[in-house]
């Protein structure tokens, strides 16, 4: 196919498409070309209505469309035109025999369905009308007779066809590339349709079907490859392929990993929040209404570990200003996360060349979505945890109860703790965390650390509170929290020796909440 007519004969595309973006200019251009036309329902009509010769499906095959439209591409004419090798003399006898002429293009984007299950009035019987049938069937088909067929499915292709037309004609090479494209999308398609089908989160057959946003420079170490790949998503779940790059230099794979932890927390703070992360953990959280400046919440978040916030990510939950972001430009940082920034506030963190400035708006409303991870031989799937959690739930089991500035010290603290590595501890008073014990094999170490540091960066202990992603196996670790300074304990509870905790908690004369929940984070 480099330009020549097939069999010598007239050029003929076929063109049946639901996104009709490009459509009629990608149609005009091809005719002007010397291709003739062939279309069905909605397409036809909008190249009809644009002045276009086109050919009905139905003129084509000699069969009517039935059944509502179900049936119009199935048809010998149509799939022996996409599937005849012309090279071969059997293909063109029996082509010649019943009337088959060469497709020697085929424009297809399928009929709206992952679109169509976002709709309010949603039905299974609407639902099942949008699982497309004849489009995968001449995609797979095309593709598959690549050596003869050009295939596209993606709209942003339209201009390279024609430039690679003007150059002298689709080469084998461009139309594998299209074939690529083309298996793919109709894979990510039957995904779609098979997960809906299912109606289950995890279902027996796990289909990952996803596109490739970026290339990346390269993974978590230099000699590492890798790629982000984006998945489809509800529109008000967190997707940080939806986020607006702004300003900076491109993203790298760390980066994805700790926004990702970044953006979870941020979006379970209240009111005003400001996130630091660094290597995935937080290294600072603060909150606090909404008449509090932003600045001020930043800069108390900033506090709680300002070494480690020194090549670290920031998330807010709200509008950044201009008094923030000047707040910000005194320590180097990664990449900024945040719903919008004042027009100020752009201009001046875009000056830095290396910082990333991340929009993501509409800000999320839910999390609701599977977490899945690679294991040697397979794949790990799970919901995420992101059900929301409410300590008024929660279980008082020792004699004294927590007042209301440690309930909200604990509050903060319980929704923090289960975005950090486990085992996790964090200390913290009613508008930001103090100290954070992550990752350690021990509780008690996490405990013991998690105090030691923030000892060593200037934090008073004395009335905080602790939050605990699991049990105390042992009364020693929450000695520890209450020998640190911490007046109040919130856990899930479930240990063996949760007798010898709570006797342990009465006796220091500490408050604690058994949550019934665990957050491990691994």
């Amino acid at each position: 196919m480099s330009g020549e007519r097939l069999m010598g004969g007239q050029r003929r595309a076929l063109l049946s498409v639901s996104n009709k973006a490009g459509l009629v200019e990608f149609a005009a251009a091809l005719q002007a070309r010397g291709f003739e036309l062939v279309s069905t329902g909605g397409t036809k009509a909008a190249l009809k209505g644009a002045g276009l010769e086109v050919m009905a499906v139905d003129e084509l095959t000699g069969f009517p469309e039935i059944m509502g439209g179900r049936v119009k591409t199935l048809h010998p004419r149509v799939h022996g035109g996409l599937l005849g090798r012309w090279d071969d003399a059997s293909d063109v006898a029996a082509a010649a025999a019943n009337g088959i002429s060469p497709i020697e293009l085929l424009v297809v984007n399928l009929y709206p369905f992952r679109e169509t299950l976002k709709r309010p009035d949603i039905t299974d019987d609407l639902a099942i009308e949008n699982i497309d049938i004849g489009g995968p069937a001449m995609v797979r088909a095309a593709a598959k007779n690549h050596a003869f067929t050009a295939v596209v499915v993606e709209p942003s292709d339209y201009a390279s066809v024609i430039a690679a037309l003007d150059a002298g004609g689709l080469d084998l090479a461009f139309r594998r590339a299209l074939a690529t494209k083309a298996f793919a999308h109709t894979a990510a398609y039957d995904a779609a349709v098979a997960a809906y089908l299912s109606g289950e989160v995890l279902p027996a057959t796990l289909t990952l079907a996803a596109r490739r946003v970026q290339g990346l420079r390269y993974g978590e170490n230099p000699h590492q490859d890798a790629a982000f790949y984006a998945v489809d998503a509800p529109n008000d779940a967190p997707s940080l392929a939806r986020a607006e790059q702004l300003g900076g230099k491109e993203l790298s794979y760390n980066n994805l990993l700790d926004l990702d932890a970044a953006l979870g927390l941020a979006l379970d703070l209240r009111g005003r929040g400001a996130v630091v992360v660094k290597h995935t953990n937080p290294c600072g959280v603060a909150e606090g209404p909404e008449d509090e400046p932003l600045s001020t919440v930043y800069a108390r978040a900033r506090a709680v570990d300002a070494t480690s916030a020194f090549g670290g990510i920031v998330a807010f939950n709200c509008k950044v200003d201009l008094e923030t972001a000047l707040l910000m430009g005194e320590t180097f940082l990664e990449a900024i996360i945040a719903p919008g920034f004042d027009d100020a506030a752009l201009e001046h963190l875009t000056k830095k060349k290396n910082l990333r400035v991340m929009r993501l708006s509409p800000w999320p409303k839910s999390q609701v979505q599977l977490d899945v991870r690679s294991v040697f031989g397979g794949f790990l799937a799970q919901t995420r945890d992101a059900a929301p959690d409410d300590l008024g739930t929660a279980r008082l089991v020792t004699r004294r109860a927590p007042d209301a500035e440690e309930l909200r010290a604990l509050d903060l603290a319980w929704r923090v703790c289960r975005h950090v590595k486990s085992n996790a501890i964090v200390y913290a008073r009613p508008d930001a965390i103090v100290g954070v014990g992550a990752g350690q094999t021990s509780r008690l170490d996490s405990a013991r650390f998690a105090a030691e540091k923030a000892r060593a960066l200037g934090h008073e202990l004395s009335g905080t509170v602790v939050a605990s992603d699991a049990f105390f196996p042992f009364a020693d670790g929450l000695e520890a929290c209450v020998s640190a300074g911490a007046t109040a304990i919130a856990q899930p509870g479930g240990s063996v020796r949760d007798d010898e905790v709570i006797a342990a908690a009465d006796r220091l004369g500490v408050a604690m909440l058994f949550t019934g929940r665990r957050h491990f984070r691994h």
